[in-house]
């Protein structure tokens, strides 16, 4: 069986005299693999048959200007082979599954607790980690509801979980073509801050009288300065306070 391109599933044999839309996609496949001689339309016509016999010479196949149903399948694009459903030498039935098969897209896919939703909306620009430690960026593609069935207590009662499946889709394919099955760190943004100043949070001291201070290093002499904190992300803390500029040394202990 031939893979070609296109939406509309085989489901007839095609040959001279055949019209419908299903003849277009076979012609379009046919012109694109460099085969001449026919116009691509909705018609097959002896032309198109011509076309056919030299497709099937270089397959190998008999040579009788007819698409058998059988012969292709259609997908919207390449696919990968998943899994087979059988052995090989197995008898096969009529409309039994041989295999499972996906896109080529390389997805990351993570579980959310249901409190954590509004984290992934659709479009969401997310950074996921990789089992090398190299880091990607992606975005949320789909956001889906699962119920997970839980075992069955003594008393009888099976307790089920609600998450929220997430699917993110990485713009950067080559970075994960050696990964087929692998786990990832997908890492949600919360919120942020532009423009402001950040320390390692190592370097926060807390006060005696509360709150949190950093201790300043100028010209060989050290003074504790109060600062007030904000935002905290990836070991580091937006802080502000009296003469805390951009430049300014802080100490971090060792």
């Amino acid at each position: 069986m031939v893979l070609f391109y296109g939406r509309l599933p085989a489901y007839r044999t095609l040959q001279p005299g055949a019209e419908g839309s299903d003849v277009r996609q076979v012609e379009r496949n046919l012109e694109a693999l460099g085969y001449s001689g026919f116009t691509v339309d909705d018609e097959y016509t002896w032309a198109t048959a011509e076309a056919v016999r030299a497709w099937q010479d270089d397959l190998g196949v008999p040579e009788t200007g007819r698409v058998e149903l059988g012969r292709v399948m259609f997908a919207d694009g390449a696919v990968r082979v998943e899994g087979h459903q059988l052995d090989v030498g197995a008898a096969i039935q009529p409309g039994q599954a041989v295999l499972t098969y996906t896109g080529t897209s390389r997805l990351v896919t993570a579980e959310l607790d249901i409190d954590d939703q509004r984290l992934a909306e659709p479009g969401t620009t997310v950074r996921v980690t990789l089992p090398d430690g190299r880091r990607v960026t992606g975005k949320v593609d789909t956001v889906e509801t699962v119920i997970h069935s839980g075992s069955a207590d003594a008393g009888g009662d099976t307790s089920a979980e609600t998450r929220i499946e997430v699917t993110v889709a990485v713009d950067d394919q080559k970075a994960l073509a050696e990964f087929d099955r692998a786990s990832a760190e997908i890492t949600f943004t919360v919120s942020e801050r532009a423009d402001v100043l950040t320390v390692p949070v190592a370097a926060l001291l807390a006060l005696a009288e509360g709150g949190y201070g950093v201790e300043v290093l100028d010209e060989g002499s050290s003074r504790i300065v109060a600062v007030t904190t904000g935002l905290f992300a990836d070991g580091r803390v937006e802080v502000t306070g009296d003469g805390i500029v951009e430049g300014t040394t802080v100490g971090v202990p060792r």
